[in-house]
This record gives structure tokens, C-alpha cells and sequence, in this order.
């Protein structure tokens, strides 16, 4: 490999799990992916733990990278129209639907496709260790990257789009129309019951019809799983969200489940 190759360096952080990517921008080929799934839920420093062991366990990791990124995967975000945003309120967005503690640093991305900005509170400690190994690097919160990548690759349609990005216990849901965003919410789910509950929750907010209503999937969940079989069940016309970025994988993974790494493959 040339010493000269531009490379970047993408960390997702979940409180159940974890995923790494090297893009190679020289040769536009993804050098490495990895995925580490938990089987409970952790807190934050249990997660930094995880990292270190990773970081330091693999050589790949020792290379020069000319971009850091580190994507904070939480339900503690709340969109805000650009408009209306004031950075003195910052903990006022946020109280109303996420449960923030006195400390809790919160920060904000402006997403310029829409004219919003995402409020949000980041896993402080990790970025202080992420700085301290690598220096300067960039943040954000993974649903900046979901409705960036989404709104930046407009499928041409007339009608209402949902998208739902699955995890291991939550799910994000995406409506567009016209390329315009309708409709963006996290919801906690335990069970397929749950999962499907408030799919169907989001279609008769927006009163979408289930037999005529396009479903872009990514994340977590393949065809012939519990959850893609409910869905099946309720929702006529179901696929995998296509690809948005113009590389190829080269790291040993499936490529026809690179659906499920949608997120940290479009945060380049």
C-alpha cells in the first residue's frame, strides 16, 4: 500500500455495540469494517473500555489519518429548525423528549440540506480519548448522518418515502416527501411487537397507506428475520435502502448485507 494513500477513520459508538471503517480516499476503497455487537447494553465508560482494546489490538489503527470522525449513536438528539434555534436553549430542546442530566454536555450539528440543527448530548469521555489518540477530530450524531445522506440522494418519487434504520433495541425513522423531511423520531423497542407497533404508529400519524407506501430498510435486520417478517406482514412494498457513496468494499464483509452498515458507509 502506497505510504502516501489519504486515509479516514470513522468510529460509531451505540451503547450496544460498536463499528470501525477505514476508507482508503486515494484508491475509494473501504480497507476495513468491523462490528462489535454487546449483548447488554453498557455505559459510556464500559464502551471506552471496548475502544481501547479495539485501538490497540489492531495495527490498522496505527496509521496516519487525515479525518477523524466520531458518530454518537443515543436517542438524547432533538431537531431544531434552523429559524428558531437559539444555543442559550439548548438544554430546552432537549428536556421535552429526552431525559438529560444536570451535566450533561450538549452540543449541536447544523444540517444544511434541511436547515436544521441537531441538539445533542455526545459521549464526552470518548471524545476526550479519541483527541488524546489522535488529536483533532470531527463529531457527530448519527441521525445528522442519516438525514444528510437520505436528503443528499433524492429517489425520485411523488409519494411519501419511510426509511427505518434499525439497531439492536432502537429504531429511526425517516418519512420524506418531495425530498422534504415529514417526519424524524427515535423509538426504544423489546420485541418484534414493539418494532412493528410503532412502524405503524408513524404511517397512521402521516396517514400512509401500507399497500402503496415504499420502505427503504438499513441496520440491523436481513430478510427473513423476525423483524423483516413482521414487517412483510403489514407493509406491502419492503426493500433495502440502496447504496449512496461511490467506493468499493475491499474489508471482508458481505456485500450484500452492506445495508446494515449504511450509516457509517455514508459518514464519509
Amino acid at each position: 500500500m502506497n505510504k502516501t494513500d489519504i486515509k479516514e477513520l470513522s468510529i460509531q459508538i451505540n451503547l450496544n455495540g460498536l463499528s470501525f471503517c477505514i476508507l482508503n480516499r486515494t484508491t475509494k476503497t473501504i480497507e476495513f469494517l468491523k462490528t462489535n455487537a454487546f449483548e447488554q447494553k453498557l455505559n459510556p465508560e464500559e464502551i471506552l473500555n471496548h475502544i481501547k482494546a479495539e485501538l490497540s489490538s489492531n495495527t490498522v489503527f496505527s496509521e496516519d489519518f487525515s479525518e477523524v470522525l466520531v458518530i454518537h449513536q443515543n436517542e438524547l438528539a432533538t431537531l431544531v429548525p434552523e429559524q428558531l434555534y437559539d444555543a442559550n436553549h439548548k438544554v430546552d430542546y432537549l428536556k421535552f423528549n429526552s431525559k438529560i442530566l444536570k451535566n450533561d454536555f450538549i452540543t449541536e450539528d447544523k444540517i444544511s440540506v434541511n436547515k436544521t440543527v441537531n441538539v445533542y448530548v455526545p459521549y464526552v469521555n470518548i471524545n476526550n480519548y479519541i483527541f488524546e489518540t489522535f488529536g483533532e477530530f470531527v463529531y457527530k450524531h448519527s441521525s445528522s448522518i442519516l438525514i444528510e445522506s437520505i436528503l443528499n440522494n433524492p429517489e425520485s418519487s411523488e409519494n411519501p418515502i419511510v426509511y427505518i434504520n434499525v439497531n439492536k433495541n432502537t429504531l429511526e425513522i425517516l418519512v420524506t416527501k418531495d425530498n422534504k423531511l415529514q417526519l424524524f423520531n427515535v423509538f426504544e423497542f423489546y420485541s418484534k411487537e414493539d418494532f412493528i407497533y410503532y412502524v405503524l404508529f408513524v404511517f397512521e400519524q402521516l396517514k400512509l397507506d401500507v399497500e402503496t407506501t415504499f420502505v427503504q430498510l438499513s441496520g440491523n435486520i436481513v430478510i427473513g428475520d423476525e423483524l423483516f417478517v413482521m414487517l412483510y406482514l403489514y407493509i406491502r412494498h419492503v426493500r433495502f435502502v440502496e447504496k449512496a457513496y461511490d467506493f468499493k468494499i475491499a474489508a471482508e464483509t458481505d456485500r450484500r448485507y452492506s445495508h446494515q452498515h449504511f450509516l457509517i458507509l455514508n459518514s464519509f
